[in-house]
């Protein structure tokens, strides 16, 4: 059953992750129903915010895809119901 959720990522070489996100986030772009980022929010750290509506199997899938990335850490949730 897919439920509402959240995916944060923080990229910290973002000139070296952004292509790598950014293809990972097209690949799973049916789930995504909103993104919000701020590059450079602090030095080359960037973070980007996702709401998505996915099944735990498929929020397994892409946090497993994020988080397998240098440099990258990712943090999720999803809705009770």
């Amino acid at each position: 059953m897919k439920r509402l959720g959240f995916v944060g990522i923080i990229i910290e070489n973002r000139e070296m992750c952004s292509g790598v996100v950014n293809d990972v986030l097209s690949r799973f772009s049916s789930l995504i129903l909103a993104r919000t980022g701020l590059p450079n929010a602090k030095g080359d750290t960037s973070i980007i915010t996702l709401v998505i509506d996915a099944t735990t199997d498929e929020l397994g899938n892409l946090t497993g895809k994020l988080g397998n990335i240098p440099g990258i850490s990712v943090k999720s949730g999803l809705a009770k119901k």
